[in-house]
């Protein structure tokens, strides 16, 4: 397995991503083209069936898979940081975003507390905080 670091930390679902949304958007071009070219109602209205199964399967899944990860990283972030500091991230916690965290997450024990102070005095962006990071501490499981 290749070393995890900013270049390479985002992960893709094969299945998900390289079958069911290809397949999907033949089937959405197929049928628009078809209810343009057959002029019919019936290919228009299974083109938005199509639409809409879509919409609803990409989103429960982002929500569900992705709201129940964001908890548990912020509970990770308050859980390191009290083992490093003995005092509870929640008071800065207030000042950061959630992706801020979630940027934060990758840092190595050492960079952490620094970063994180750096973080709240120049209000890095995520992706400023990912830049700033030395010692890549990946995560293998994150959807």
């Amino acid at each position: 397995m290749k070393t995890q670091n900013y270049k390479n930390h985002v992960q893709y679902y094969p299945p998900h991503h390289f079958v069911f949304y290809p397949v999907v958007l033949f089937l959405l071009g197929m049928g628009i083209y078809m209810s343009i070219a057959e002029h019919s109602f019936l290919w228009g209205f299974m083109t938005t069936q199509v639409g809409l199964i879509t919409w609803v399967a990409f989103m429960l899944r982002q929500h569900y898979a992705l709201g129940n990860q964001n908890r548990i990283v912020r509970l990770e972030m308050r859980l390191r940081y009290y083992v490093l500091t003995h005092e509870r991230l929640e008071p800065l916690e207030n000042q950061l975003s959630f992706q801020q965290v979630a940027a934060l997450r990758f840092a190595a024990d050492e960079e952490l507390i620094p970063l994180l102070q750096r973080v709240l005095q120049e209000n890095l962006t995520p992706d400023e905080i990912k830049r700033s990071i030395r010692n890549w501490q990946p995560d293998e499981m994150r959807v």
